[in-house]
C-alpha cells in the first residue's frame, strides 16, 4: 500500500509507475483504491463509472479498469454534498455527516471487491487518501489503515519534499498512528525531490534514526512535463495552462465543479497549441477558442459563469467569429434551456441556457455512462471533410438534449443514435462525448480551422500515455531501492 503525508504529494502517480513496473516484471497486478472522491472519472467497458486515477494505473498495469479497482467514488456537489457512486452505479447523494452513517454497509463493499481482485492477480497495490494520520477521521475512515489492516498490506509512506517540510511529514505522521498501524509501516518515499541527493543524505540517516531504523526506499527526483490524466481539479490549483503555447490559444472556462477536465490534455499534446484555464473575464483575453468543459453541477456552474460576466464576453467573441466547443455539461450550456424539475441535481430549477445552439436538456434520475464509438457526420466550417471520420470517447451525464427540429447533429453512434449539435457556421459545437479530442482526424480539423499549421496524421492520446507510462516507470525505477522493495512487499 502507498500512503501519503498528505494529498498530492504523488501517491496516485507512484501508484501507475509501481503497477507499470511490476507488469514489466510479469507479474499479474492490479491497483486499489479503497474510495476515491473526483470529479475526473472514467466509464469500464460494462458501463461503470469509476476514478480516473485507478483507470491510469489499469493502463499502467496492462489490464482492463474495472470498478472492483475504486468500488466507492464520491462526486461532490454543491452545498458540500457528494454523489455517491458504489461499484460503478449511483447509489445515494448525502452530506458528509450522512455520508459516515453509511460507511459499515460500504465497508462490505470495500472488502468484496478486494476479495475478487485478490483472486485473479499476484499483486494488488493500494493508493490511500490524503494522510492516514488525520485523528479527527481515524474512527471512520474506510481507505487507509482499515485497509492496510484488513490485509496486513505493508506501507510504504510517501512525502512531498517540493512544498518543503518533508521529514517533519513523515515522522510527525507516523507519531500520530496507534501501534498496530505504525508497525505497517516499513519505509518512505520522498518524492518531487531536486538538488544535490548528498545534501540530502544526511537526513535520510537521521529519519532512520528517529523511526527505529525505518530506510528509505526512493527518492524520486521532480519529473518534468508527465502527460499521465490527473485525478482531479486540484491539479488545477497550481498549473493554468497547458501545452507549449505558440500559434494557437484555446480557453476553458474552470467551473467551480469542472469534471473531465483532462478532455483538454489532447489538445495541448499538440506543438505550438497553449490550452489555458480560465475563471474571469480578464484572464479569459481574446483566445482563438473557447471550451465550456464537463461540469457535476450544470445549473449552478452556469449561474456562477453569468454571475462573473463571461457569459458576454463569450458572447462576444463568437460574434467575432471566435469558436466556441461545449463538452458535456458545458453542451447542455450552450443551448436554449436547462431544467430539472425532478430536483436531479439542482432542487427543480430551470434556467435559459446561453442559447447559441438548437437544443434543449432536461435532468433525469438515470445515469447514463457508456463507452461510445461514433463517426463524425460532417457538416459547415471544420467538419467539410470529416464525414465518416471515427471518433471514440465515453458519455457520462445525467441529463437528456433534445435538439430542434432540422438541427445539425454532430455524430451518429455505432447504434445509431445522433448526439450534439453543430450551429450554422459550424463556429459552436457541442457533444456528450468525452474523449472526442484524442482521435487525431477530429482534433486536427479543429485545430486547423483555429490557425493551427501542424502537419500530418498526429497520434492517439493512448499513444502518448503509454510512453510516458514507461518513461515514469524507468525513471522511479531508476531511483528506487528495487531489491529493498521486493523484499518488504515478498514478490
Amino acid at each position: 500500500m502507498v500512503q501519503g503525508t498528505s494529498s498530492s504529494v504523488g501517491k496516485s502517480i507512484l501508484v501507475a509507475a509501481l503497477c507499470r513496473i511490476f507488469a514489466q516484471d510479469g507479474l499479474r497486478v492490479a491497483p486499489f483504491k479503497a474510495q476515491n472522491m473526483a470529479l475526473n472519472s472514467f466509464v469500464t467497458k460494462d458501463g461503470g463509472e469509476m476514478g480516473r486515477s485507478q483507470v491510469v494505473q489499469a493502463q499502467a498495469a496492462g489490464i482492463e479498469p474495472e470498478v472492483e479497482m475504486n468500488p466507492i467514488l464520491l462526486k461532490p456537489e454543491a452545498d458540500s454534498r457528494s454523489q455517491i457512486v458504489v461499484m460503478g452505479k449511483p447509489w445515494e447523494t448525502k452530506a458528509a455527516g450522512e455520508y459516515y452513517l453509511c460507511r459499515e454497509r460500504l465497508w462490505n463493499t470495500i472488502v468484496k471487491a478486494l476479495e475478487r481482485l485478490k483472486q485473479r492477480y499476484e499483486l494488488i497495490i493500494i493508493e490511500g487518501a490524503g494522510s492516514p494520520a488525520e485523528i479527527n477521521l481515524k474512527r471512520n475512515e474506510i481507505v487507509n489503515m482499515r485497509v492496510a489492516r484488513h490485509l496486513n498490506a505493508p506501507i510504504l509512506l510517501v512525502g512531498d519534499i517540493d512544498r518543503g517540510g518533508v521529514f517533519a511529514a513523515l515522522v510527525g505522521t507516523l507519531s500520530l498512528l496507534d501501534p498496530e498501524d505504525k508497525g505497517l509501516i516499513k519505509g518512505f518515499i520522498i518524492n518531487k525531490f531536486r538538488g544535490d541527493i548528498s545534501l540530502l543524505e544526511p537526513g535520510l540517516k537521521m529519519l532512520a534514526d528517529l523511526t527505529e531504523n525505518r530506510p528509505t526506499v526512493g527518492v524520486i527526483p521532480y519529473l518534468k512535463n508527465l502527460r499521465i490524466a490527473q485525478e482531479d481539479s486540484v491539479f488545477l490549483e497550481n498549473t493554468h495552462s497547458l501545452g507549449n503555447g505558440g500559434i494557437v490559444n484555446i480557453a476553458v472556462i474552470r467551473f467551480p465543479h469542472i469534471s473531465n477536465y483532462d478532455d483538454m490534455d489532447a489538445l495541448a499534446m499538440e506543438d505550438s497549441v497553449s490550452v489555458h484555464f480560465t475563471e474571469s473575464v480578464e484572464e479569459l483575453g481574446r483566445p482563438d477558442a473557447v471550451i465550456l468543459p464537463g461540469s457535476k453541477t450544470t445549473l449552478d456552474d452556469l449561474r456562477w459563469l453569468r454571475a462573473k460576466g463571461i457569459d458576454g464576453a463569450i458572447f462576444a467573441l463568437v460574434a467575432s467569429g471566435k469558436s466556441l466547443a461545449g463538452i458535456c455539461g458545458g453542451y447542455q450550456m450552450l443551448g436554449y434551456k436547462i431544467r430539472d424539475t425532478l430536483g436531479v441535481e439542482s432542487r427543480g430549477q430551470e434556467q435559459p441556457g446561453l442559447g447559441l445552439l438548437p437544443v434543449e436538456t432536461d435532468f433525469e434520475p438515470r445515469k447514463t455512462t457508456s463507452l461510445i464509438r461514433a463517426r463524425v457526420l460532417g457538416g459547415p466550417g471544420f467538419l467539410t471533410g470529416l464525414e465518416g471520420a471515427p471518433v471514440e470517447g465515453y458519455e457520462i451525464h445525467m441529463g437528456y438534449s433534445r435538439p430542434f427540429e432540422g438541427a445539425c447533429s454532430l455524430l451518429r453512434f455505432e447504434n445509431g443514435g445522433l448526439d450534439g449539435a453543430v450551429s450554422v457556421g459550424g463556429r459552436v459545437w457541442g457533444t456528450y462525448l468525452h474523449g472526442i479530442f484524442d482521435t487525431p482526424c477530429f482534433r486536427r480539423a479543429w485545430l486547423r480551422s483555429l490557425g493551427w499549421k501542424g502537419e500530418g496524421t498526429g497520434e492517439t492520446l493512448d499513444e502518448l500515455r503509454e510512453r510516458e507510462l514507461n518513461r515514469l516507470a524507468d525513471h522511479v525505477r531508476a531511483h528506487m531501492d528495487m531489491s529493498l522493495l521486493r523484499e518488504i512487499i515478498a514478490v
